[in-house]
């Protein structure tokens, strides 16, 4: 992970012309990629034009960076076309405004609307960032419906032998799921030594997994349950916990478990950290179609089959306010940000969104490549959008 892309990627360019293909049959994806490489693995700090190659890209450039592949299913879901939508909102405009990769509105299970841009499309992957949250929250729940976990009430260290002795022996598995387990840390995207920059490339100790060895030399800023804190960290526990409880990668489960029973129709990948463990905040890629046909599994309360591979009400709790983020109208759920409407979304940096409206049975799913990290005003013009999408629904 700490050798740059851009030495790695000039060692691609030799093997390939040691083997005599050309630049041109490597296709558009890996000439853009090479063209302008990274310098570094850290894709805070990309330029945007290194992440337009990059996030179609992110699970193929095993040199730097492996992962595991999550097969699609042998029956797939059919995603039928319904009345394609009329907006007043200049739609070029809006893509090129919010810098998207792909935006798909389902409506019944109908696609309604689907566009791709930046070099996207149906048949490619983007990578999901903090969407990828969301996603462990359901394994978490089928884990509990599975018996592997026996309570949201037990505490973290009672999973995860490595956390025994630090400040995460008070904090219980739904204070990680709403992250306010009080234990300090730093998400800053902007600061390359805040923890969320810092954490992937810790040395770990004691054979423990990088994050495990990381989080353990954390202290504690509330008392566990009195305060939310945004920690993709504490997602990264989350998936080790996961993985602890059944005895299954994460990525395993969610094949197992979601991936292939619910018919998602392309494989998906999950990024692995340097200890060959998924980067549970973060990092699924998939195509667009599958994120959004994980919204339709969350608005079908994960039924498979005619039954729920969840706890009953498990996406009730799951996507309504638990945790008091200071803005009025929105919170946050289990892994999940909520709005008192109803309305929930999964979320991650520089644009990605999966926005589920169980009232009108509506998933919009978002990729895309915002210039920064975050951008209150890109986010405010996109669920105005969403708000233009409800109404015409509503007529």
């Amino acid at each position: 992970m700490k050798a740059g892309i851009k030495w790695g990627c000039i060692l691609l360019v030799a093997v390939f012309a040691i083997s005599g293909i050309s630049l041109w049959s490597m296709g558009p994806d890996w000439r853009a990629l090479l063209a302008d490489p990274p310098t570094d693995t850290n894709i805070l700090f990309w330029s945007q034009s290194q992440r337009d190659a990059g996030f179609k890209m992110m699970d193929k450039i095993s040199v730097l960076v492996k992962s595991k592949e999550i097969q699609p299913s042998s029956n797939k879901r059919a995603l039928s076309l319904g009345e394609p939508l009329d907006f007043t909102t200049n739609i070029n405009t809006f893509f090129e405004t919010q810098s998207l990769a792909g935006m798909l509105v389902l409506h019944k299970g109908n696609i309604r609307f689907e566009r791709y841009g930046l070099g996207h499309s149906p048949d490619k992957r983007w990578t999901s960032f903090s969407v990828a949250k969301s996603f462990t929250s359901s394994l978490v729940g089928i884990a509990l419906k599975d018996g592997n976990i026996k309570s949201l009430d037990d505490n973290v260290s009672d999973y995860i032998k490595g956390l025994k002795g630090s400040v995460y022996d008070s904090v219980t598995i739904s204070q990680l799921l709403t992250m306010t387990s009080g234990v300090d840390w730093n998400e800053s995207y902007t600061d390359p030594q805040s923890d969320v920059a810092r954490f992937n490339n810790h040395i770990a100790t004691d054979g423990l997994p990088t994050i495990v060895s990381y989080m353990r030399t954390l202290s504690r800023a509330h008392p566990a349950g009195e305060q939310w804190l945004y920690s993709t960290g504490e997602t990264n526990l989350i998936g080790i916990l996961v993985e602890a409880a059944t005895g299954q990668s994460i990525a395993q489960y969610l094949g197992e478990k979601i991936w292939q029973p619910f018919g998602m129709a392309d494989q998906a990948s999950w990024l692995l950290g340097p200890d060959g463990k998924e980067i549970s905040g973060c990092c699924i890629q998939a195509s667009l179609r599958d994120f959004a046909r994980y919204g339709l599994f969350v608005l079908e309360d994960g039924n498979i089959n005619g039954k729920s591979i969840l706890p009953d009400g498990w996406f009730k709790t799951a996507t309504s306010k638990q945790a008091d983020i200071g803005q009025p109208g929105s919170g946050y759920g289990y892994q999940w940000w909520t709005f008192d409407d109803g309305t929930f979304t999964a979320r991650g940096i520089f644009g990605q969104t999966i926005f589920i409206d169980p009232a009108r049975q509506l998933v919009i799913a978002l990729n895309g490549n915002w210039l920064g990290a975050t951008d209150q005003e890109l986010n405010q013009q996109r669920f105005a959008f969403i708000s233009e999408i409800q109404a015409m629904l509503d007529q």
